[in-house]
């Protein structure tokens, strides 16, 4: 069995950047490779590899016929010249806290849960929108077929995508439904600089943070750079520019020590998109998050409210639809004390905190038991190639994780 490190550097390498990242987008021919490389070294670890009807890849360690599995990973695809760690740690760490838990309990008693080490597709959502997709239609969020016609802005379908990588599977591949998980774990960096500031860890997620995500389309009238009267023009991107300061103005405006609100605004498409020539339409994505319901309801209320003052000063139309949302989501009281205690008796520092980014655990939480757990990310820095978690943090995550599997596959109730 090759280390994590060994595994870890590996898989690095594929779809590597020159700036230390990798770019491994959604069904693109890096990640295709990247998922390629696992099972390789998932079958050579004993595990059974199957893909399911979304594009999710598992691996299967069955020791109980007929039992549920106890799952655990993350994903593999990143952000454009993105991270190594983020996603990536978490599928690696699975599958090797997994064969740990394996060989702990060979020639013993069989456990009553089986294991099962997951890559999802699509979590990042960069190619293809929404984000959280594999889980989400494993969770019973997002119906498959949908999932599967995405395109990215290339007009690409993800199912075509998927098929001729051969990463869809059918009936009877033995993939597990979410009626055959009893509980989910996931490992993720922090990506976030809490549990570096405070010389912490392990972060045991106790909540996630609310988010509103809105498709805006910014529809102007086509016309010449250089011709055209100022006062007559509709330039759709003068709109989305005012959308953007309103973005951030909500924050500034909401926003307090104890009860932040984070904005943004993201993907902008211009068309034309001509040097010459003025906007006629940008669509771009707007996203509010804050660790309070009652922020985030009156920020997207302000949000509508100033939208048609927008309208009248860049004379364009704007429509605005909200994609998906989720509330602030508590985790299992019981997963997160049962964590607490393993890592205890690791001797890991450890701190109860929420987590502002979206994962997995997400649209696992709430349908399956679910822990979520974190380890550092230097100087918080995330979707960027200067991603970096230290050794010895990555090691005691995997260490954390085991612990947890360990008493997961005997059916310790966490949810």
């Amino acid at each position: 069995m090759t280390s994590f490190a060994e595994d870890f550097t590996a898989l690095s390498a594929i779809g590597a950047t020159a700036g230390g990242g990798v770019h491994r987008e959604a069904a693109s021919d890096a990640d295709a490779a990247a998922h390629e490389w696992w099972a390789g070294r998932l079958t050579a670890y004993g595990f059974r590899v199957v893909h399911d009807g979304a594009g999710n890849q598992f691996g299967l360690l069955e020791t109980t016929p007929g039992a549920p599995y106890v799952l655990l990973g993350s994903h593999l695809d990143s952000q454009p010249r993105g991270g190594r760690w983020d996603g990536a740690y978490g599928v690696l760490a699975a599958g090797h806290a997994a064969l740990r838990v394996a060989r702990r309990r060979a020639g013993g008693p069989p456990p009553r849960h089986n294991i099962a080490v997951v890559s999802w597709f699509n979590e990042e959502g960069s190619r293809f929108t929404p984000s959280l997709m594999g889980s989400s239609v494993h969770a019973g969020l997002l119906d498959a077929a949908t999932a599967l016609d995405a395109r990215d802005l290339a007009g690409a379908r993800a199912g075509d995508l998927l098929a001729a990588q051969h990463r869809l599977g059918g009936p009877g591949t033995g993939a597990p439904a979410v009626s055959d998980v009893a509980a989910y774990a996931e490992i993720h960096v922090e990506q976030g600089r809490i549990l570096e500031e405070t010389g912490t860890t392990i972060g045991l997620v106790e909540a996630t943070w609310a988010a509103h995500k809105f498709a805006v389309t910014v529809e102007g009238e086509q016309s010449h750079t250089g011709a055209t009267r100022m006062h007559e023009r509709r330039d759709a991107l003068l709109g989305a520019a005012h959308l953007t300061v309103l973005a951030r103005e909500l924050s500034d405006r909401l926003s307090t020590p104890e009860v932040p609100l984070h904005t943004s605004v993201s993907q902008l498409t211009v068309e034309p998109n001509s040097p010459v020539t003025v906007a006629r339409e940008v669509r771009l994505h707007l996203d509010l998050r804050s660790p309070d319901e009652t922020v985030l309801e009156r920020a997207s209320a302000l949000l509508a409210e100033r939208v048609p003052g927008i309208e009248d000063a860049a004379r364009v139309g704007i429509r605005v639809v909200r994609t998906h949302h989720w509330g602030v989501r508590p985790l299992p009281a019981a997963g997160v004390d049962l964590a607490a205690g393993c890592a205890d008796r690791l001797g890991l520092s450890h701190r109860r905190m929420m987590t502002l980014a979206g994962h997995d655990a997400i649209p696992m939480n709430g349908v399956v038991p679910t822990v979520l757990l974190f380890v550092p990310s230097v100087g918080g820095v995330t979707h960027n190639e200067g991603e970096l978690t230290h050794d010895a943090d990555a090691d005691a995550g995997i260490d954390l994780l085991t612990e947890v599997l360990d008493r997961l596959v005997d059916g310790v109730p966490v949810g």
